[in-house]
């Protein structure tokens, strides 16, 4: 994936964090990682992709930072379905803005949630992913994104 093509979601991630507060997303240096098991924080949401472009999108975060999203989102109930509900959403919302930039030819799947972390997250073989840690309001996530042309 080239530089340019990365520099999109990160756009997208600042943008996202943007709208809910004044507090600076930290976007920290994106960095590569061989496709064996990434890091997994309280919540992830997955999207596949296909078309032109074949792969995932994934968001994981702590359950302080979807804390954080929730409270600036006005939502005062805390149950354990929106915490799962809103890794979901931030994972389609990168996904659905990515697919903007990258063209109609970018399909982009229904996302896969889950809490905690499985004994696995299937990343293509071939191939690299890119992780771009986040921290915001003190507290960490990552936006992992595998795509193969």
């Amino acid at each position: 994936m080239k530089e340019q093509k990365l520099q999109i979601f990160v756009d997208i991630v600042k943008h996202y964090f943007d709208q809910f507060t004044t507090e600076e997303l930290v976007i920290d240096t994106p960095y590569l990682l061989e496709n064996k098991q990434p890091r997994i924080h309280d919540y992830s949401g997955v999207i596949g992709i296909s078309g032109a472009q074949k792969g995932v999108v994934y968001f994981t975060a702590t359950r302080a930072l979807l804390d954080g999203i929730l409270d600036s989102m006005g939502e005062t109930d805390k149950c354990e379905d929106n915490y799962i509900d809103l890794a979901g959403e931030v994972a389609n919302t990168i996904s659905g803005n990515a697919r903007k930039e990258f063209g109609a030819e970018f399909h982009i799947s229904v996302p896969f949630v889950f809490k905690g972390s499985p004994q696995s997250v299937i990343l293509p073989k071939a191939g690299h992913s890119f992780i771009i840690p986040i921290t915001w309001q003190s507290q960490q996530g990552e936006i992992v994104v595998c795509l193969q042309d």
